[in-house]
């Protein structure tokens, strides 16, 4: 049986991270739903979709990602390891590395949504970095 581990993009831009055996029948559940977080804030899109082969796996790295910053789940959404990499360092130790541009390897499950996302992503973290910040929400 197949396990998965995704990433909703809301109406109000904020992400929802979620894990579940039947995919389909998830996001059905998320579009009809009258209460909670999703329920609130259609319509969402499908962001990024892992695959695991076990719940724990699938449910491990969604607690995972719910402690990621927005930029780092940006990075994954866009299939950017190395971002990925940087914004798992203290602010301390990425200032003194290189930016690499975003780029989506075509690689992985999910959308990827480009809207500009290197120059976005790039000043948003030069920002961050200048404001000393340290990778939490």
């Amino acid at each position: 049986m197949t396990f998965y581990t995704y990433i909703l993009r809301c109406s109000d831009d904020s992400y929802y991270t979620g894990h579940t055996d039947n995919i389909e029948t998830r996001m059905n559940q998320h579009r009809e739903a009258a209460d909670g977080y999703v329920s609130e804030r259609k319509p969402f899109s499908v962001e990024w979709i892992g695959e695991f082969e076990t719940r724990d796996e699938a449910l491990s790295f969604e607690l995972k990602l719910k402690g990621w910053s927005r930029a780092k789940k940006f990075a994954l959404i866009n299939g950017d390891w190395n971002l990925v990499s940087r914004l798992s360092k203290s602010p301390a130790a990425r200032s003194h590395q290189p930016f690499d541009r975003l780029r989506a390897n075509g690689t992985g499950s999910g959308r990827f949504d480009q809207r500009g996302a290197a120059g976005n992503v790039e000043n948003a973290i030069k920002i961050l970095d200048r404001l000393g910040y340290d990778g939490d929400e």
